[in-house]
């Protein structure tokens, strides 16, 4: 069950990227909340600050500030690496402040590994502590629409009996809608490599079948209803439709400006391959899915656009007339 906030609870935020940002802005939906931000880009700090005039935003200049200064303390960066920058770096990363009673929660998707890691690490610093900080991996699924909407969901890494979920509960459900504990450090994370792998999957399949029904001659929109009806129904198609055209709002007819890029959608795909290698899970589909999305985050016309995009690397048309030079 949900619980309150304490009173003058105060959150810390590391890494406003394009989740981080709207995560952040709905954490402020709080009406007393506050926060302290920090970003290795010193432009999106202050641009951040800005769009919150009311003075509840504290810029740091560290992540070891951010963790000094706040109760509950999000991280949301792109790599593991960056992860291990925020925590470990001596002097200016979380562990180089006082922790104590502090809950550390790492929305970042990376490799399980690096995360169990520095959540030894965090374990380590409170050798001798009387109320030790909590850390967990949470990482987060929906889209940047999602998250700007507060309807995203989170997969935690932790159990649904632990003391400390009744608290994160609450906090977790002023940015999302849905709140899974998936059972245990690292089990977050585990359902999100397996959720992207899934997801990138079927956007491939997606533009796949669209494709060809299209070159078959039907209607974009109602193949895309056809498929909605019938067992290929899927949120891609009823959400994101790869075609430009087909869902209006979504990016994919925004020339896939936006969204979650198609080499965070590689990266994440490797994540996974990796992850079913080290426990001997068979991928029938991965190599494959992998090389397409690999190339088309190489091909300068497609990277940094979002990844439903493979259905322009694929060859697919613009109904709307412009077709794929």
């Amino acid at each position: 069950m949900a619980v309150d906030l304490p009173q003058r609870f105060k959150f810390g935020w590391v890494g406003l990227g394009a989740m981080g940002w709207p995560m952040a802005k709905q954490l402020l939906k709080i009406s007393d909340a506050k926060l302290v931000v920090f970003d290795v880009d010193e432009k999106v700090l202050h641009r951040f600050a800005r769009e919150t005039p009311d003075g509840r935003v504290e810029i740091a200049s560290s992540a070891k500030q951010v963790a000094d200064d706040s109760d509950c303390i999000f991280t949301i960066v792109p790599e593991g690496r960056h992860v291990k920058e925020v925590y470990l770096t001596p002097d200016t990363g979380i562990l180089a402040a006082n922790t104590s009673g502090k809950l550390l929660i790492d929305c970042s998707t990376i490799d399980i590994a690096t995360s169990l890691a520095v959540g030894e690490a965090v374990m380590s610093s409170n050798l001798g502590n009387s109320k030790p900080a909590v850390f967990f991996d949470s990482p987060v699924s929906g889209g940047t629409a999602g998250a700007a909407n507060g309807t995203i969901t989170f997969m935690v890494g932790m159990a649904s009996d632990d003391p400390s979920f009744p608290l994160v509960q609450s906090i977790l459900k002023k940015m999302g809608r849905s709140i899974n504990p998936m059972g245990g450090r690292g089990l977050g994370l585990a359902a999100k490599l397996s959720n992207n792998y899934l997801s990138g999957i079927i956007a491939l399949a997606t533009s796949e079948a669209m494709n060809l029904g299209m070159k078959l001659g039907i209607e974009p929109k109602v193949l895309s209803d056809c498929f909605q009806s019938g067992s290929s129904a899927n949120w891609v198609n009823s959400t994101v439709n790869p075609v430009p055209g087909v869902c209006p709002d979504a990016v994919t007819s925004r020339e896939y400006e936006g969204g979650f890029k198609v080499q965070l959608m590689e990266k994440d795909m490797k994540l996974a391959a990796a992850a079913a290698r080290d426990v001997g899970a068979n991928l029938v589909l991965g190599e494959t899915a992998i090389e397409a999305y690999s190339s088309a985050a190489s091909d300068p016309r497609f990277r940094g656009k979002d990844s439903r995009v493979v259905y322009k690397w694929l060859g697919g048309v613009d109904p709307r007339g412009e077709r794929r030079s």
